[in-house]
């Protein structure tokens, strides 16, 4: 819902702009192929001489996965830590292998893994917190390859508008010559502010805001299992990860019985007995 809404005003900005350009005239204008083959290629050329291919197709894959994939919300990862806990209170630790399998987060299915192999909390935030922290550098690799770009476009739209400029000079005198050229000059310009403005330094800017959005989700995880690893009270560990969202985020209590029941349909009245006990102290206030 959120990233339709984004599209949405994207496309009614994108308009707007371009009736800008079209409003005093034909947006043909401002199309000039010299002008963009000398940005676009020195930008592009600059960019391969300063990173491996191998980096910018990793850049273009976590680019494309930003926006093509919507990631969980923080309310949707306490709701999921609090199911676990919950089931591993009634029927163990290794109960949650089944879980491991079906967790849609690939840190998530890791953090369970660790939990269901033995590992205690030391060694699990340990390895989690490096995890963490090997994520967020590489992301900030990709970042820095955008933030990069966008520093190539508009000097090489500066050089295209010194060889428009340097071809108006040569034809001083020869109308023809001036009108070829000055479109090079000025239309260079305007592609390489473009290009960096509009676009490269955006993405650098979705990649970092989806970086800290991830690394939210990943410490909820982590403190999440560790709390399990501990055998922490469901409710208890509610309030903890709810401290994580923001305040319009936390309504609703997520441990309650008839919801203990739907989620991982207890049918039998030894079972409800379990899960009562499990969670008792919670319901007495």
């Amino acid at each position: 819902m959120i990233y339709n809404r984004n599209i949405n005003g994207f496309i009614i900005c994108v308009l707007l702009m371009l009736s800008g350009f079209a409003f005093h005239g034909n947006i043909g204008l401002y199309f000039n192929l010299s002008g963009l083959l000398i940005v676009v290629g020195g930008s592009l050329g600059a960019t391969l001489l300063a990173y491996r291919l191998e980096r910018l197709f990793i850049v273009h894959k976590v680019l494309l996965s930003s926006y093509q994939t919507q990631p969980k919300q923080p309310e949707d990862i306490v709701e999921i830590l609090v199911d676990l806990s919950v089931k591993s209170k009634f029927k163990g630790l290794l109960s949650l292998q089944h879980d491991e399998r079906e967790a849609s987060m690939l840190f998530l299915r890791r953090a369970l893994g660790l939990l269901v192999d033995g590992y205690n909390s030391e060694q699990m935030r340990d390895i989690l917190n490096t995890e963490m922290y090997f994520f967020k550098m590489r992301r900030e690799d990709s970042e820095r390859v955008l933030r990069t770009m966008a520093e190539f476009f508009p000097a090489f739209g500066l050089v295209g508008s010194v060889v428009g400029l340097i071809s108006m000079l040569t034809g001083v005198g020869d109308t023809s010559t001036i009108l070829e050229t000055v479109p090079i000059a000025l239309t260079s310009t305007l592609y390489g502010v473009v290009f960096a403005h509009f676009f490269f330094i955006p993405f650098a800017g979705n990649l970092r805001e989806r970086t800290d959005q991830e690394l939210l989700l990943q410490k909820i995880v982590m403190e999440g299992v560790i709390a399990i690893e501990s055998e922490m009270d469901p409710r208890k560990l509610e309030k903890k990860l709810k401290s994580f969202l923001t305040p319009s985020s936390r309504k609703g209590k997520l441990v309650s019985i008839e919801r203990i029941q739907q989620r991982f349909h207890i049918m039998s009245n030894r079972e409800y007995e379990q899960a009562v006990a499990a969670v008792a102290p919670t319901t007495k206030n």
